[in-house]
């Protein structure tokens, strides 16, 4: 029997935290650049699994703690997550269908607009990247995805969230 509470909310937030700290955490300068989406991958996860609980809310202010620990504009992280939030959500019903492949390409398409929001919202503020270099972490998410999407589905069956 299902009760109307929520069952191991903190899972999400927990894993949300950790990819909020893999966002953030300190990389070798030569693979800096192809640092993977970790916060975007996770938020869609959840939102595809659980779209009544992975929302955009979490996404907003989890862009935001990114945007304090990286000492960047407030905003600049979360809108384009907000913005991969919403499409994921959108098109939820299809993503669900999708074999994990077909997902990666979906995803590489959604984090792709993701970054050009953020491209754009870097170059309102004046710090255009000279290169298409900022693209980078795009295709490395979408082959981490599999594996992700694989942890994450463990993880919340162990815990039984949903």
């Amino acid at each position: 029997m299902i009760s109307g509470r929520a069952n191991n909310g903190w899972v999400i937030w927990v894993s949300l935290s950790v990819a909020l700290l893999l966002s953030i955490a300190p990389m070798p300068a030569n693979t800096e650049l192809a640092r993977p989406l970790w916060l975007g991958m996770f938020i869609a996860y959840w939102a595809i699994t659980l779209p009544h609980r992975g929302g955009m809310a979490a996404a907003f202010f989890f862009g935001l703690m990114l945007d304090v620990l990286a000492g960047t504009l407030l905003g600049q992280n979360g809108l384009p997550l907000l913005l991969v939030t919403f499409l994921v959500l959108s098109l939820n019903q299809r993503l669900r269908m999708f074999p994990l492949l077909q997902q990666s390409l979906v995803l590489l398409v959604i984090l792709g607009l993701g970054q050009l929001v953020h491209l754009w919202l870097n170059t309102l503020t004046g710090n255009r990247p000279p290169t298409l270099l900022f693209l980078v972490p795009v295709p490395v998410s979408a082959l981490l995805w599999p594996w992700v999407f694989v942890a994450l589905q463990w993880a919340r069956r162990r815990f039984n969230v949903y």
